[in-house]
């Protein structure tokens, strides 16, 4: 970060204190300082290790010190005024104010990160995309895959620095933290758009963090950004995956909303015409009234791509036996699934009733 930024702020507080202000590094070194002198000098009294983060400032001694940033923030810069006694601990955390916010526009000016989580975040006007991109010497147009990585069970803020390890490139690739548990990878796609590729960046992050953090995690694929513009959708695509996965493949851990098929539409429609359906699909019986056993058939009937022969085989029984569940199933709910429209409206119609029990279950 440029110190001009800190010591425009500096020039403006010192007309209202006649105290000495300035910032110092990590190491204790002032970056920027109302005594120009001092600028480059080690400031000795100040010791990170003795900063206690639960109290607001810092007193050596000789000076009054706060860390910039949150109370959590990782150790950067410290603001530090001249003396010990109230006067200097007021000014210390009023100067401090100023100095975060001069910090925060700054970073947020230039830096890439945050300007690609305010786009995804849709926090950003399209006609600021244009400019924010040319101040930052982005190239908008490369292919650029998107995938969201939650924790699930339990998460750990080192997922960050696991990530980053995997894509050092950091002016063509991003890890942004969302949230506690979700993480969005920004990666470039130099050779164009690859779904195997994608896939295994995918899994790569998934297995890395099961290695090293022992974390679980669901990873979301959106479909190919062609530009900057595109990726505030491409993350709602990712938001998807992980939805509709969590109902209809639960099983799976890497979803690619290219590969929803008709379980995005289903998610995407009212419950109340989900409702709707069923009840006139199953105008006789509800499909509650299936058991298990004819619910399995029924399955692997579907598995085996309505093929009478392999699924007698997969279920080891006669295929005389299937035929006569199949009737038993015709009559329960007046569908033939041997007859491939019958067997498209009954397997619609089930993953529907799983997407509502999903909802009755779990809201949305």
């Amino acid at each position: 970060m440029s110190s001009r930024i800190f010591q425009s702020v500096i020039l403006q507080i010192k007309e209202a204190t006649d105290r000495c202000i300035g910032i110092i590094d990590e190491q204790g070194f002032v970056v920027t300082c109302s005594e120009l002198p001092m600028i480059g000098s080690r400031l000795e009294d100040f010791q990170s290790y003795n900063y206690d983060l639960s109290e607001p400032v810092y007193v050596s001694g000789i000076r009054t010190y706060r860390i910039l940033g949150t109370n959590n923030a990782k150790f950067d810069y410290a603001v530090f005024v001249e003396g010990c006694d109230e006067l200097a601990k007021v000014s210390c955390i009023m100067a401090s104010v100023a100095f975060n916010e001069a910090k925060t526009n700054y970073e947020e000016k230039h830096n890439k990160a945050a300007f690609l989580k305010n786009i995804i975040s849709d926090n950003i006007l399209p006609g600021d995309v244009y400019v924010r991109t040319k101040e930052l010497h982005f190239v908008p147009d490369v292919p650029r895959a998107l995938l969201l990585v939650r924790q699930v069970e339990r998460s750990d803020v080192a997922a960050v620095e696991v990530m980053q390890n995997l894509f050092p490139d950091k002016q063509h690739d991003f890890i942004i933290s969302i949230n506690e548990t979700d993480i969005v990878i920004i990666k470039e796609l130099p050779a164009g758009e690859n779904p195997a590729e994608v896939q295994s960046i995918a899994e790569n992050v998934e297995k890395a963090l099961a290695d090293e953090l022992q974390i679980k995690c669901i990873i979301g694929i959106g479909t190919t950004a062609r530009h900057l513009r595109e990726l505030a959708d491409r993350y709602k695509e990712a938001q998807i995956a992980i939805d509709v996965g969590r109902v209809f493949d639960s099983e799976k851990n890497i979803i690619s909303y290219e590969n929803l098929g008709i379980g995005r539409i289903i998610y995407q429609l009212p419950t109340t015409l989900c409702e709707m359906f069923l009840n006139e699909v199953f105008k006789k019986n509800p499909l509650e009234t299936l058991d298990e056993d004819t619910l399995e058939t029924i399955n692997k009937f579907f598995e085996n791509n309505l093929n009478v022969s392999e699924t007698s085989r997969k279920l080891y029984v006669h295929r005389n036996t299937l035929v006569y569940r199949l009737e038993k199933i015709k009559k329960l709910t007046g569908l033939d699934l041997r007859e491939f429209d019958h067997a498209i409206v009954f397997k619609v119609a089930m993953m529907v009733k799983q997407y509502l029990d999903s909802v009755n279950s779990n809201g949305r």
